[in-house]
């Protein structure tokens, strides 16, 4: 565990102030998107999804409402603590890291979304990552993963901003840094001073696409942005791959 103590996302996702930063995401954006991925991936209702990267479980929970057989996992001991008190016999919660395969060809459908990849300081755990994911997949099964369309998020970053919520100003700072996009974020609160990254190795469509050779998952269909329109690389907001085993 001593590497993993060291990784951004094991400290910052676990700290009360990231939930704190990120309190307005739309959820509303979300669960539209969802509702589109799952009329395109059509899952019949004896078929099982995972939600890779599940956080606090909000998104699995929705998909466990319409119906699926749902298993969210998420690095977070906290976030995944609080998700269990939504556990019932077709939805659960455990801690996982992504990089170690979780159950071999159990899932139909695996969903990693919101840009929950390419957190890993060595560029070889990403292939790690999706050697595992691969294997998690039943044969035939599918996997999505939603990620920033890195050409046009570098092109548009913001590069100095300050946000205050419930009364602490969080100073944020966005740069591009050895590969990765790189976001500190600090501020005070109680008389303490902190300062927390987040770091996304920038990827892009031909780094995926060496990947997926690697990890032997086929490309189905990218997609640009959350209505599901074709991926244009030049204006794209997202870019959603849809993968097959």
């Amino acid at each position: 565990m001593a590497q993993q103590e060291q990784e951004w996302f094991s400290t910052w996702f676990d700290s009360p102030y990231y939930h704190i930063l990120y309190q307005n995401r739309d959820d509303q954006e979300a669960q539209q998107f969802m509702d589109k991925l799952l009329t395109y991936l059509h899952p019949k209702p004896h078929e099982k999804v995972l939600d890779l990267a599940c956080g606090k479980g909000r998104h699995s929970v929705y998909l466990n409402q319409k119906g699926y057989d749902v298993t969210g996992l998420d690095l977070s001991e906290q976030s995944i603590a609080y998700a269990k008190q939504f556990e019932n016999e077709r939805l659960h919660f455990a801690v996982h890291d992504m990089r170690e395969v979780y159950q071999p060809e159990s899932f139909d459908f695996i969903l990693n979304l919101f840009t929950s990849f390419g957190y890993f300081e060595n560029e070889t755990e990403n292939v790690v990552a999706l050697c595992a994911v691969a294997s998690t997949l039943k044969h035939g099964g599918k996997l999505v993963i939603d990620f920033m369309n890195t050409n046009l998020t570098i092109a548009n970053l913001v590069a100095e901003e300050v946000k205050v919520v419930e009364g602490i100003e969080f100073h944020i700072h966005r740069g591009v840094e050895n590969g990765f996009i790189v976001k500190t974020i600090r501020f005070s609160d109680k008389g303490e001073d902190y300062c927390f990254e987040e770091r996304v190795r920038a990827l892009r469509l031909e780094d995926f696409m060496e990947y997926f050779g690697m990890a032997q998952l086929r490309l189905a269909e990218v997609f640009g942005d959350y209505d599901l329109h074709s991926f244009k690389p030049e204006s794209s907001e997202r870019m959603i791959f849809v993968l097959k085993k």
